[in-house]
């Protein structure tokens, strides 16, 4: 691996930041202590700061060596999980019930590392704007970012992201031009019956069995009702009805999740959602009401910006470790919001080690500490050949 100098320099200070981050996590739009913490390494190194997005967001810019280039965004998350640590580590959560089980904690180290080593060196040309994102989780934070003026006042030709996935082999990363990451929609159904003694099913509109007969139906949304040659998932991952053994309950609360790839396939689902739900429900003699969320797209990497990236990471793994034809993963991210507003790439980089290694958003999952002068390498390199300094008159 070609890890940067500074990066190799950096590891003792990038670990302790690491686990620090890792002990305090916080969730989507309450990153205060998070925030601050990254506040205040940017202005220790001298990095203009803006605090104004998303809320608890935070934006460094640095200026290169001179002001040919144009300007990028590199971007990381902030916000952790709703979830209990089972680690037992020092640098375990010190909060109950949150984790940064998606380590989100390295990637905002590994950001950081990027800036204080860029900060020293500034080895290019051009501008950078380090995005520090709140609430990724579910929250919006990318598009709140976005709708508070993030690219009007920090503008940028493109952007770009990364992700640690326990699902590639360590030391290499992954990425693809155009989709790369599904949307994420979120369904909740409604299935109102008339509840009644569970002897007499007679007298009663049994929701329960209606709305089984819902979530099988659902099914035939990806196996019959979507072209085979695309992708999606409907999965009703919750059910809620009843209060005892021998009470038919008047309703039923269903959740789910929808992923897609296309815009058509994904209003082709919302539509066959209700149209079944509803349906079905009715030929029971029942009503289901649909409130269906649609809380980001699929993230979608340009081609150019795409080519950069993956030359940036060849240029630190080497060409065979990294995949610039990797398959689209179902799972989602809110970077889409960036890369609809600008040109981009995201990627994925590697963390198994092991034959069995804890999936992020796991109770027992730890960002690996080896990834951190990678990641740094990765961002350095990205910028200096997105910016090069060549583009400076007299520059070497």
């Amino acid at each position: 691996m070609n890890i940067h100098p500074l990066a190799s320099a950096l590891v003792p200070d990038l670990t302790a930041w690491r686990r620090a981050l890792h002990a305090h996590p916080e969730l989507g739009f309450e990153e205060r202590w998070t925030s601050n913490f990254v506040a205040e390494k940017l202005a220790g190194w001298g990095i203009p700061i803006q605090r104004s997005f998303g809320g608890t967001g935070v934006v460094g810019t640095l200026n290169g060596r001179g002001d040919a280039g144009g300007a990028i965004g590199l971007r990381a998350d902030l916000d952790a999980l709703p979830m209990q640590e089972l680690n037992e580590f020092a640098h375990a959560s010190q909060h109950a019930g949150r984790m940064h089980a998606c380590g989100h904690d390295g990637h905002t180290t590994m950001l950081l590392g990027a800036a204080c080593c860029l900060a020293r060196n500034r080895s290019f040309s051009g501008t950078v704007h380090f995005i520090f994102q709140p609430g990724e989780e579910g929250c919006g934070g990318a598009e709140r970012m976005v709708k508070d003026g993030l690219f009007e006042q920090n503008p940028c030709d493109a952007v770009y992201g990364l992700h640690n996935w326990p699902a590639l082999k360590f030391g290499t990363m992954g990425l693809r031009v155009g989709p790369l990451l599904a949307s994420m929609d979120l369904v909740e159904i409604l299935v109102k019956g008339r509840g009644g003694h569970g002897a007499l099913p007679h007298t009663t509109i049994d929701p329960i069995v209606t709305s089984a007969h819902i979530v099988t139906a659902l099914q035939t949304l990806v196996s019959r009702a979507t072209k085979p040659t695309d992708s999606a998932v409907v999965s009703i991952t919750c059910m809620q009805g009843g209060t005892a053994h021998n009470v038919i309950p008047e309703t039923v609360r269903m959740l789910g999740t929808v992923r897609s790839f296309a815009p058509t396939v994904r209003d082709a689902l919302e539509a066959g959602i209700r149209q079944i739900a509803e349906g079905v429900a009715r030929s029971f003699g029942a009503t289901a009401t649909v409130q269906y969320t649609r809380l980001a797209p699929a993230v979608v990497n340009s081609a150019a910006e795409s080519r950069l990236a993956a030359g940036a990471a060849a240029a630190v793994l080497g060409a065979d470790q990294v995949l610039d034809h990797m398959e689209p993963v179902m799972g989602s991210e809110d970077f889409s919001f960036l890369v609809a507003d600008r040109p981009g790439a995201y990627l994925l980089l590697g963390q198994a080690d092991a034959p069995n290694p804890s999936m992020i958003h796991s109770p027992t999952y730890d960002f690996d500490d080896k990834l951190l002068p990678i990641g740094v390498s990765y961002w350095i390199k990205l910028v200096e050949q997105a910016l090069p300094l060549s583009s400076v008159p007299g520059a070497p």
